[in-house]
């Protein structure tokens, strides 16, 4: 695949942990160039900046965004041009815990708009306003790919992920919409959709040991996912392998949505 990726940039929203850091590292070391995003942890940032431009001979930069802030993707996307040349590859994989989904995350009688809209901001507008500009870059480059990150919470249920899984079946019919219309423009547009992944995120759910164990039980591969598993199928949806692949949602979820005995 090397040969494909060798000097073109990918731009992925949330690069400092789990899937966000996975995405990055895998795809510096085919070559890619990466254009990440961090929320509060600088210091974490320049870190791995620094690791993979010494390891893979890349050019990493990091730049500070709030996903609750689309808006100013405009922005932030005019610093990546001052840094880069090009623009092939964008993922949208910020997502937000803690205190901006108090409301959002819950059982269904105890939703509230403030934490429902917040998870919609930082699920579906994200990715709109960073695909728009991402779009807009990859036109002049001849194309590229373009993915969201979605979850299989959309179409199975998972306690207290009502926000969650609603917002995750929203990006993925926007995901659809882009793909069609940037289609002509030789833009792809995929999700990928992650059974539950051991992360910090996983691990902010109240009842993270129950559900790593219970998924665990489920996956007839006898394993939770870990954030490689979905880098692997972020690299290829962004891949020549992958070129007739678009308006798709790719599970990754080790066989668990279908087995729920």
């Amino acid at each position: 695949m090397s040969s494909y990726f060798k000097g073109k940039t990918l731009v992925i929203s949330g690069g400092t942990k789990g899937i966000g850091k996975a995405i990055v590292y895998r795809f510096a070391k085919e070559g890619v160039n990466v254009a990440f995003t961090y929320n509060s942890n600088e210091e974490a940032a320049k870190e791995i900046a620094d690791e993979l431009e010494s390891k893979y001979g890349v050019k990493v930069r990091y730049y500070p965004f709030n996903v609750l802030e689309p808006e100013t993707y405009k922005e932030l996307f005019e610093k990546i041009d001052e840094d880069f040349d090009r623009v092939d590859f964008f993922i949208s994989n910020a997502m937000i815990y803690g205190r901006p989904v108090v409301g959002g995350y819950g059982k269904f009688m105890r939703l509230k708009p403030r934490g429902l809209n917040n998870i919609y901001t930082a699920t579906v507008v994200a990715f709109v306003i960073g695909a728009q500009e991402a779009a807009k870059r990859m036109e002049k480059v001849g194309g590229g790919s373009i993915i969201s990150m979605s979850s299989t919470g959309n179409i199975t249920y998972i306690p207290n992920y009502a926000g969650h899984g609603t917002n995750k079946a929203a990006v993925e019919a926007m995901v659809r919409y882009a793909a069609v219309e940037l289609g002509e423009k030789n833009i792809r547009v995929n999700a990928v959709s992650g059974g539950p992944i051991d992360t910090d995120a996983l691990k902010a759910f109240v009842n993270y040991e129950e559900v790593k164990a219970k998924t665990e039980a489920l996956s007839p591969l006898n394993r939770i996912g870990q954030p490689e598993d979905i880098a692997g199928a972020c690299l290829f949806l962004c891949s020549d392998e992958a070129s007739w692949v678009t308006a798709q949602t790719l599970i990754i979820d080790g066989g668990t949505t279908f087995n729920t005995n």
